[in-house]
């Protein structure tokens, strides 16, 4: 995408304004953002954009990145677009959807302080089906449990587990009825 001031640029900065329920949307490149003040600055220090930001918090700790290029004396990179990880912590952007799945391994200890410990998203889930997907998996992880308890012969167990699935099976047919 090309920066929407001078047209020559990339644009690196993609800002959305909503003023008054109309939504307006500008892509920009750094050194246009900086001409009009759409950087953030603190102080006298010079400003930076949001890439820098996140590209700084990539960076935090040193320990980390560290034991990581310790760890892969490869240099990492997206098979799709080529993104290194090195250029993508100083851009602080993906190339690619790849991207996220190439630099997995890397990005857990940085979304674990983001997050507070968490790093992987679960979403939230509609109401009206959360009661239903709640059962399935439930059913899922039961099953996988019957399976075990058959695989090691441990058939009371079993038995009990096999009937608790029949009544979630048919508690979860009730609630489909009373939708339909």
């Amino acid at each position: 995408m090309i920066c929407q001031q001078c047209e020559t640029r990339p644009a690196t900065l993609h800002f959305t304004k909503i003023i008054n329920g109309e939504k307006t949307e500008m892509h920009v490149c750094e050194q246009c953002a900086s001409e009009n003040g759409d950087t953030f600055s603190f102080s006298n220090q010079q400003g930076f954009s949001i890439n820098n930001l996140l590209a700084g918090l990539l960076n935090l700790d040193p320990a980390v990145t560290e034991n990581y290029k310790q760890q892969s004396q490869e240099v990492l990179s997206c098979p799709t677009c080529g993104m290194t990880y090195q250029k993508f912590a100083k851009i602080g952007r993906f190339g690619c959807a790849d991207c996220y799945k190439t630099f997995e391994r890397p990005l857990i200890p940085f979304l674990k302080r983001l997050h507070g410990g968490n790093y992987l998203h679960h979403g939230k889930i509609p109401a009206r089906i959360a009661s239903n997907l709640h059962l399935k998996k439930e059913l899922q992880a039961l099953r996988l449990n019957l399976k075990e308890y058959i695989e090691k012969e441990e058939f009371e167990k079993a038995a009990e587990l096999r009937d608790h699935i029949r009544l979630l099976e048919k508690k979860m047919n009730e609630s489909r009825e009373e939708e339909a």
